[in-house]
């Protein structure tokens, strides 16, 4: 049994915060230079593309935010079933975004749902905890800006719905965020378990490597095809026109109820952002 004090993870939540604000992943600038290259020369759709390599160029050499909107920091947990963690594990992580997001100047945008009254430190911020096998844990940050949050979706739809009726709500959710979700989008996909359950599998294909598939054959012809329509929408870069709407669909399942066929559809904006590290 390895013995982690909850303490010890203060500092790599904040570092991780700061990276995940100012540095996007390389897979993210890659699928936003490929989307370049299939847009026509001279149009809007390139020039949008230009700026947001040039942005997140600057964002990373400036160490600078991305984008003004830093998120609510959703915090992924995986920690080794061989690790006992001594302390408060919510406490150290809310403490390590505290910390970044005061000391790094980010933007604080967590609130009361009801009064509207700010927390001033942009806490607390999400945690999702899983137990896997070995003695390590690995944590990933990944600010959830709420252009894209807000146009998220998750539909109960009977099993008679199909394959169809899951290809149809996804393109249906992306077309109505149009420009509010500031395309080209990711799309995150769950289908199956409960209400709660998808909408979680969902937000955690936002974290795979953009353009990896899934495993399973039938899950990936899926991904295949919703990306082939939305990109088809002509909604393009920013609303303003082109061959990119998504960069990627990423879908995963889970079983289900007999009765019900849960669809959880997570957007998130060009800015693909999350950071991980091992302790």
């Amino acid at each position: 049994m390895r013995i982690v004090q909850a303490a010890q993870l203060i500092e790599p939540i904040r570092r991780l915060c700061l990276r995940a604000c100012c540095n996007l992943p390389t897979d993210a600038v890659s699928a936003l230079a490929s989307a370049r290259e299939r847009e026509e020369t001279g149009s809007a759709a390139k020039s949008v593309l230009d700026q947001l390599l040039e942005n997140q160029q600057l964002a990373r050499e400036k160490f600078r935010p991305i984008c003004q909107d830093t998120g609510m920091a959703v915090v992924f947990a995986d920690i080794g079933q061989d690790v006992f963690i001594q302390g408060d594990l919510t406490a150290a992580v809310n403490e390590g975004v505290r910390l970044a997001y005061t000391e790094g100047y980010l933007r604080k945008s967590v609130l009361d749902p009801l009064t509207r009254r700010n927390t001033e430190d942009n806490t607390p911020a999400v945690l999702h905890v899983r137990f896997v096998s070995g003695d390590r844990i690995t944590l990933t940050v990944a600010p959830k800006g709420f252009g894209s949050e807000n146009m998220s979706r998750v539909f109960m739809l009977p099993p008679s719905a199909g394959i169809e009726g899951i290809l149809t709500h996804i393109l249906t959710t992306v077309q109505d965020a149009g420009a509010s979700a500031c395309p080209p989008v990711v799309v995150g996909v769950g289908i199956g378990g409960t209400m709660e359950s998808c909408a979680l599998l969902a937000k955690r294909q936002l974290l795979r490597p953009l353009g990896e598939r899934a495993a399973r054959e039938d899950v990936a012809a899926i991904e295949q095809e919703a990306l082939r329509r939305i990109n088809q929408s002509g909604i393009g870069p920013m609303g303003l026109g082109g061959n990119t709407t998504a960069l990627a669909v990423h879908a995963a399942v889970e079983p289900t109820h007999i009765a019900g066929l849960p669809l959880a559809v997570n957007i998130q904006c060009h800015a693909c952002r999350h950071a991980s590290c091992e302790v």
